[in-house]
């Protein structure tokens, strides 16, 4: 990485090719939320969808089960309407036989009572079957109002189950149509801010152009630590508060012209070489290289730039530009960097 930002110091290319890398990866993060909030929308909607077809399926089987208890009630119900028809045609004899008896005066007392008897019961075993026969019917009737219950249910569930698939496909259009808005959004804001860019590195290009010590490297300016602070100090000098007021001046001048909705930001980028450092105020390269990034934030605040508008960051030495431990590589990799960026 360090070799390649060295050989991108010269060039229109080596200029805006990071921009464009920062603005693909801020993209990239839009469509993955954009794709987050689709899967999101359709696990939930299957859920419902789900919970809904079971519900579907429990009552299509207790349909079928009732159903097939409805059958067999119907098979009892004919069952006794035939035992009932063949009870009353039997009756129907033994009363014919009897009244033929009375009338050609035949028969003994016997036979009469008999005849009486079976009379009574049949008339008796008839009444019993009519009570059968008028219970099947009513858990007929019963089953055929479960029925009846039943599939209202699942018409509910089946209108129910509609709306919420109808549901599905109108948020997926939304998020569709929300992430092509989005996108387009973005792209006009990634357009803006390169054109802003490009004012504000022309304006400080101007400004700077007699500075041998300050480098333009891909899309940053990079300041030898030497220029702001003492060695192993991260207190500004004078002549590093000179380049910082420049390039304050360039900031106020930019945070008047970017819109609002434009949400930029000046990352400040603190550099060590590898040589390591122990005191009682900076422990390690960590320490010093944040602590240098901070001062410059502090020290641009204190010039009126809105600290809404500024990114501090330490690396320490492990971003170096120049491989190598000489003289010359240290004093590369000793640096601040500054950079218009996109939050």
């Amino acid at each position: 990485m360090a070799r390649g930002r060295s050989k991108r110091s010269g060039g229109e290319y080596g200029e805006f090719w990071p921009g464009y890398v920062d603005v693909l990866s801020t993209l990239l993060l839009v469509v993955t939320f954009l794709m987050s909030l689709f899967m999101i929308a359709q696990y939930f909607a299957a859920q419902e969808a789900s919970s809904k077809d079971t519900a579907l399926q429990r009552l299509t089987r207790q349909i079928s089960e009732l159903t097939a208890i409805l059958s067999l009630e119907k098979g009892k119900a004919k069952s006794a309407e035939d035992e009932l028809a063949a009870l009353q045609a039997t009756l129907s004899s033994v009363r014919d036989e009897n009244s033929k008896l009375q009338g050609i005066g035949l028969g003994t007392d016997e036979t009469a009572k008999a005849a009486e008897a079976r009379v009574t019961a049949l008339t008796a075993d008839l009444d019993a079957q009519k009570a059968v026969s008028n219970e099947a019917l009513a858990k007929v009737d019963l089953l055929n109002q479960q029925l009846l219950a039943l599939r209202r249910q699942i018409a509910a569930l089946n209108e129910a189950l509609g709306a919420s698939e109808k549901k599905a496909e109108d948020s997926d259009k939304t998020i569709k149509d929300l992430g092509t808005r989005l996108n387009a959004a973005l792209a006009r804001q990634v357009q803006e801010l390169q054109r802003y860019r490009s004012d504000f590195f022309g304006r400080l290009r101007e400004l700077l152009k007699d500075r041998k010590d300050i480098r333009v490297v891909g899309d940053r300016f990079v300041f030898e630590s030497e220029v702001l602070f003492p060695s192993g100090s991260a207190t500004l000098t004078p002549e590093g508060q000179t380049a910082m007021d420049q390039m304050a001046d360039a900031i106020l001048d930019l945070q008047q012209e970017i819109p609002k909705e434009i949400d930029w930001a000046i990352q400040i980028d603190g550099h060590t070489d590898a040589r390591p450092i122990s005191s009682a105020q900076f422990p390690s390269n960590w320490e010093l290289s944040t602590a240098r990034a901070a001062s410059v934030v502090k020290y641009m605040i204190s010039k009126g730039v809105s600290p809404e508008r500024l990114v501090a960051a330490g690396y320490g030495e492990f971003q170096p530009i120049e491989t190598g431990t000489s003289e010359e590589a240290n004093q590369k990799n000793r640096r601040i960097e500054l950079k218009l960026t996109n939050r």
